[in-house]
């Protein structure tokens, strides 16, 4: 593995199941989470409730990828496509169905399990564009004059 793959990866994780999904074709139809298979950070599972018939998982991050973790988007760990519940200050809550825990490597999961973290794609690339942009803050004139051009 190279470097970089290191540094961010809980390879622990890659010692004896891993997710493989095949990728999504050209003309196939668009539907469930967008994600690419990237890594861009490491989770630590804080606790793992049982509410009868699903369990929340709670996962802390490093702060500074919480901006990328929205509530109802999309969010992958060890490669499995879930779906955030709440966002806290550096931490997060995901709800898991009784069958994804049975049939993903959630099942091994335990408190202070390391996850590979792929966060929100679409909120990596607002932030990434925003972040370049000279003036982020546009006056309700400007979003008139944009929305009118449509």
């Amino acid at each position: 593995m190279s470097p970089e793959s290191q540094k961010v990866l809980a390879i622990k994780n890659y010692k004896n199941q891993v997710h493989i999904e095949p990728a999504m074709k050209m003309g196939d139809r668009f539907e469930g989470h967008i994600v690419q298979g990237h890594i861009d950070c490491i989770g630590d599972i804080q606790n793992i409730k049982n509410s009868g018939n699903s369990f929340d998982v709670y996962i802390s991050v490093d702060k500074k990828f919480i901006p990328y973790i929205i509530p109802k988007g999309s969010i992958t760990i060890d490669g499995v496509s879930l779906t955030v519940n709440d966002v806290g200050t550096d931490n997060f809550r995901l709800t898991i169905i009784p069958i994804t825990m049975k049939e993903t490597l959630f099942k091994n999961y335990k408190k202070g399990t390391k996850v590979n973290i792929e966060t929100d794609m679409f909120a990596r690339y607002v932030a990434h564009i925003v972040s370049h942009q000279k003036n982020t803050s546009l006056s309700w004139n400007e979003v008139d004059y944009i929305s009118a051009r449509y």
